[in-house]
């Protein structure tokens, strides 16, 4: 059986992933436990994180190797943007807030620390290292998705954003994206392969650390 590039990035992950599903913050959104405090700190944090999330996008689009990636990239920068208007302001509106809260609130240690380090690596790095840093957001989020999806939620609001992400829409678009990886890995050297992989491994770990940060309402120290 061959093994393609996606798969090698994905088996070098797995620890990190399932750590990932039986972190308490996704126990709670299944079985309805999670504190409402717990998953606005998250919308929040996930607003500001998307603004960034967008800038890498459209910088991928930039530097994509033809006009077809371009114009992905580009409508997926669009959609996280749309995302972080409708769907987050929704989820506020839900909470008792509005947008204009949340992106008053400052931006977490997490967020920060993960936003900087995939803006830095698209616009410091080849293309396939931008392509490896914001894949995780993609696939984990697909693959999180996914799995909830078949489990569900007794709250409303929670069942909501696990239908958002494991719907077929979404899915497809990730499937997009792990394919143009597999494309431009297949054409790379190993050492590039490699020092990609990197990149992955360690946004695939922030992902962790955003939710964790979200379920333990991370705040600046001083």
């Amino acid at each position: 059986m061959t093994h393609t590039y996606s798969d090698e990035l994905w088996n070098a992950v797995a620890p990190t992933y399932k750590a990932i599903l039986d972190h308490p913050f996704l126990t709670g959104l299944v079985d309805g436990t999670l504190p409402h405090e717990a998953f606005r700190h998250f919308v929040v944090q996930d607003s500001h994180y998307l603004r960034d999330y967008a800038r890498a996008l459209a910088v991928c689009a930039a530097k994509a190797p033809d006009d077809e990636v371009t114009r992905a990239f580009a409508g997926d920068a669009v959609g996280a943007i749309a995302a972080e208007r409708e769907m987050h302001a929704a989820f506020m509106a839900d909470l008792g807030g509005s947008a204009e809260q949340a992106a008053a609130q400052p931006v977490g240690p997490t967020t920060r620390a993960y936003t900087s380090y995939v803006l830095a690596t698209v616009y410091g790095g080849s293309f396939l290292d931008g392509l490896a840093a914001v894949l995780p957001c993609y696939w984990i989020y697909a693959r999180v998705g996914e799995d909830l999806l078949a489990r569900s939620s007794p709250d409303p609001l929670y069942r909501r954003w696990i239908e958002a992400y494991g719907n077929e829409a979404f899915q497809d678009t990730v499937r997009r994206v792990v394919t143009l990886a597999d494309k431009v890995g297949a054409e790379a050297t190993e050492a590039q392969r490699a020092h990609a992989g990197e990149h992955f491994a360690t946004t695939a770990r922030y992902e962790w650390m955003f939710w964790d940060a979200a379920w333990r309402r991370e705040s600046w120290p001083i």
